[in-house]
């Protein structure tokens, strides 16, 4: 029995590794073409009703992608002006966070016994390097603007030529499975549209629950910190976090005191309450399937391989595999690995509850008819 598995096994293991070695070293290709796909994906319904209605398809295409860009330069509008009210109060937040450090210099001397002065030179050497520090930034703000403009006329292209790109596939598969190719492509868009979709709806509402739950304890910039909020949510389970660690680092900047973190932290639990059992289910959905351990999995190996840009695009591109797999028999094995226990796909939340009280009302309705 080992005799014949272990060529199999070797032959799994070696392209495994050529595949994460590829995804590692294509990277600066990769990802802005991965971001590309899915937003083409999400702006594909929208070109598809302008052509209906007349409108040539390199006219259409380039609609869609002007409508993506507007959304984002309002969202990019709305950062800048709340920042530029935060910078308004930036001396008085410059006194409270020098207090919290004269703070913090004497709490660290007086448990853990180092001095002032070699805290001090401490701080003096990692200072040193900040001017390397600045250039990394500066490079890595430079990379991100050229995956951005990348970004952008891939999307244009994609829509453009998606009809030719289609029919590649297709004829790269036989005839007998044109039909299953078919339905691949159409459920990997439809997955695609509805996770994109979904997350923008979930964000939106983020929004709106920590603008109300912010601006309620009275933090400065409350919208400043709720739009971050809901952004950071791009990025699975840390992200949220984040946008609240940072407005809570920044109530106390503000002198808020520990009353004001306090409410943060509550109002953060209160949302992620709200977001799980109930945003979730009914925003979002089931549509990628995906189990919890390959869904840590993918995002582990994505931030590994890709950095921030994994994090984002594991789930969609894991959901996106699976469908893949599902419709190739030699895969599918590999599809039902990552996939869902079919218990798991039942009614199991708040929301999934309350669709089944109204499921269950639907026949009295029907016997009153009949009646």
């Amino acid at each position: 029995m080992p005799t014949y598995q272990l060529p199999k096994v070797a032959q799994i293991v070696f392209i495994l590794f050529l595949g994460v070695a590829s995804l590692f070293f294509a990277k600066p290709f990769l990802v802005p073409l991965c971001f590309a796909g899915l937003f083409a994906m999400l702006l594909l319904p929208l070109s598809r009703k302008m052509e209906n209605k007349g409108l040539k398809k390199g006219l259409a295409a380039f609609l869609s992608v002007l409508l993506f860009l507007t959304i984002i330069a309002i969202i990019i509008s709305l950062i800048t002006w709340q920042v530029g009210n935060l910078a308004e109060d930036l001396g008085d937040i410059e006194e409270q966070i020098k207090k919290v450090f004269e703070q913090g210099k004497d709490y660290i001397s007086q448990v853990f016994g180092i001095s002032e002065q070699k805290q001090e030179e401490a701080i003096e050497k990692q200072t040193e390097n900040s001017s390397d520090t600045l250039m990394k930034i500066s490079s890595s703000l430079m990379g991100l603007v050229v995956d951005f403009i990348l970004m952008v006329v891939y999307m244009f292209l994609l829509l453009y030529y998606r009809s030719h790109i289609k029919n590649f596939i297709m004829k790269l598969m036989p005839k007998k499975a044109e039909d299953n190719t078919d339905d691949a492509i159409h459920e990997i868009e439809k997955v695609s549209q509805q996770y994109i979709t979904g997350l923008g709806i979930m964000i939106v509402c983020l929004w709106i629950m920590y603008g109300i739950g912010f601006t309620i304890l009275g933090l400065k910039n409350a919208i400043l910190f709720a739009v971050l909020c809901g952004l950071f949510e791009i990025v699975p389970f840390v992200g949220n976090l984040t946008g609240n660690a940072l407005a809570a680092i920044m109530a106390l900047a503000q002198g808020g005191g520990m009353s004001l973190v306090l409410g943060i932290l509550i109002t953060y639990a209160i949302v992620q309450f709200l977001q799980t059992y109930i945003l979730e289910p009914l925003v979002v959905g089931t549509e990628v399937n995906i189990n919890p351990l390959f869904t840590i999995a993918g995002l582990v190996a994505g931030e590994l391989i890709w950095g921030i840009a994994g994090l984002v695009l594991a789930i969609p591109l894991l959901g996106i595999i699976k469908i893949i797999c599902d419709h190739i028999p030699v895969l599918q094995p590999y599809g039902f690995l990552i996939g869902r226990e079919p218990s798991e796909k039942k009614e199991n939340t708040l929301v999934d509850k309350i669709k089944g009280l109204f499921k269950k009302s639907k026949p009295s309705g029907k016997s009153k008819k009949s009646a």
